[in-house]
C-alpha cells in the first residue's frame, strides 16, 4: 500500500494489551504496564472506590496556562500520562512532573503500570536540554523529576539526572529541582553524582513496610537497599532534603507502619507522603483495604511526633504531590477532615 505520493505506507499495529509484549519503537521488547498478563478471573479484587477517592476535575488559570503550553508543544509530564488525580492542584501551584530516561523500566514491581523490558543502553542525548526547555516553557517554580529504573546503563542513569537538572538550573535559577530516583542498585557513588548536579530534594520511595516489600517491589529493590540510599544521601549532602514515600492498604498493619516512620527517622529522612494504593490493572496487586481520611490524620500525627519535617498525608496523595509546600507545615494544604465529611 502507497500514499499519493508513491511513498509506502506501514499500516499501524494495533497497540498491545495490558500484560502483553510489543516491540518499542527503539527497537526492544517490553511488557503493557509492566506485568505480565495471568490467568485472573475479571471481577477478582474489584472493589467500589469510596467517596473520598473521587478527585475534582482539574480546572483553574494555572491550570488552563500550562495544559495550552503542553498541548501547543507537544510535552509530556507524568502529571497526564499517569492520569494523576492531583493535576490541576498542582499545575495551579506552578509545580510539575517529568519522567526521564523514557517509559520502559528494567524493573516489575507489582504495584506499578510503567512498562518493562531491557532498553540496551538507550538515552535521548537532546533530553536534558529538552527537559530544562519544558521546564522554562511551563514556568514552573518547582519540578519533580522522576524516572524508571534503567539497571542497563552503567551508572542506573546518574549522569544523566545530573545533566538534566544542571541544564534545569541554568536556564532557571530559580526553579526548585527534586529528584525521586531510583536506588542505583545501591551503588552509592552514583547516588552522589545526582547530589552534586545542585538539586533542592532527594528522594528514593520505599513504598511499603518491611514485610511487605517482596512481593511489592521487584526482586532487586529491597528495604534495607531504599534505607542506605537515603542515608548516604543525608550524609554526603547533609544542606539536601531527603524524601521518601509509603503506599498504605496493601495489607500492612498499623504497628509496621509506626516501625516504619522509626526506621525513616533514624536515618534523618525529612519529608514522608502517605497515599492510597490503588490497583491499575487486574495483573496488579489487589487492594486489601480503603485507608480513610482521619486515618490518614492519625498517621500523619504519628509522623510530626517522630521528627518529621512534615508528612504529607492523604488518600489522594502522591510521592511529588504539592511538593513545592513540603516546608509550610500544612499537610500541603489538603484538608483531610472535609474529605471525611464526604463519606
Amino acid at each position: 500500500m502507497a500514499d499519493l505520493k508513491g511513498i509506502p505506507v506501514v499500516p499501524e499495529l494495533p497497540q498491545a494489551r495490558s500484560g502483553e509484549k510489543y516491540v518499542t519503537p527503539q527497537g526492544f521488547t517490553a511488557i503493557r504496564d509492566g506485568i505480565k498478563a495471568r490467568d485472573t478471573h475479571a471481577a477478582a479484587g474489584l472493589v467500589r472506590k469510596p467517596p473520598w477517592l473521587r478527585a475534582k476535575a482539574p480546572s483553574g488559570a494555572g491550570f488552563t496556562a500550562v495544559k495550552n503550553i503542553v498541548r501547543e508543544h507537544r510535552l509530556a509530564t507524568v502529571c497526564e500520562e499517569a492520569k494523576c488525580p492531583n493535576i490541576g492542584e498542582c499545575w495551579n501551584a506552578g509545580t510539575g512532573t517529568i519522567m526521564l530516561m523514557g517509559a520502559v523500566c528494567t524493573r516489575a514491581c507489582r504495584f506499578c503500570s510503567v512498562d518493562t523490558g531491557n532498553p540496551r543502553g538507550w538515552l535521548d542525548p537532546d533530553e536534558p536540554e529538552n527537559v530544562a526547555h519544558t521546564v522554562e516553557l511551563m514556568g514552573l517554580r518547582y519540578v519533580v523529576l522522576t524516572s524508571v529504573n534503567r539497571d542497563d546503563l552503567p551508572d542506573g542513569g546518574a549522569k544523566h539526572y545530573a545533566d538534566c537538572i544542571r541544564a534545569i538550573k541554568r536556564r532557571r535559577p530559580g526553579t526548585a529541582v527534586e529528584a525521586l530516583t531510583p536506588d542505583f542498585q545501591g551503588v552509592l557513588k552514583d547516588v552522589e553524582t545526582v547530589l552534586d548536579s545542585g538539586l533542592d530534594v532527594f528522594a528514593q520511595n520505599v513504598e511499603t513496610v518491611r514485610r511487605l516489600t517482596h512481593p511489592v517491589r521487584d526482586p532487586r529493590a529491597s528495604y534495607e537497599q531504599t534505607l542506605k540510599v537515603l542515608e548516604h544521601a543525608k550524609r554526603y549532602k547533609p544542606g539536601v532534603l531527603t524524601k521518601t514515600s509509603l503506599m498504605l492498604g496493601l495489607g500492612e498493619t498499623d504497628d509496621e507502619i509506626a516501625q516504619t516512620m522509626l526506621d525513616l527517622r533514624a536515618i534523618n529522612v525529612d519529608i514522608l507522603t502517605l497515599g492510597q494504593y490503588l490497583r491499575p490493572t487486574m495483573n496488579h496487586l489487589p487492594v486489601e483495604r480503603f485507608v480513610t481520611p482521619e486515618e490518614f490524620d492519625k498517621y500523619r500525627a504519628w509522623a510530626l511526633a517522630r521528627g518529621f519535617l512534615e508528612c504529607v498525608s492523604g488518600p489522594l496523595v502522591r510521592s511529588s504531590y504539592r511538593a513545592e509546600q513540603a516546608l509550610n507545615r500544612n499537610n500541603a494544604g489538603l484538608d483531610n477532615s472535609a474529605l471525611a465529611a464526604a463519606k
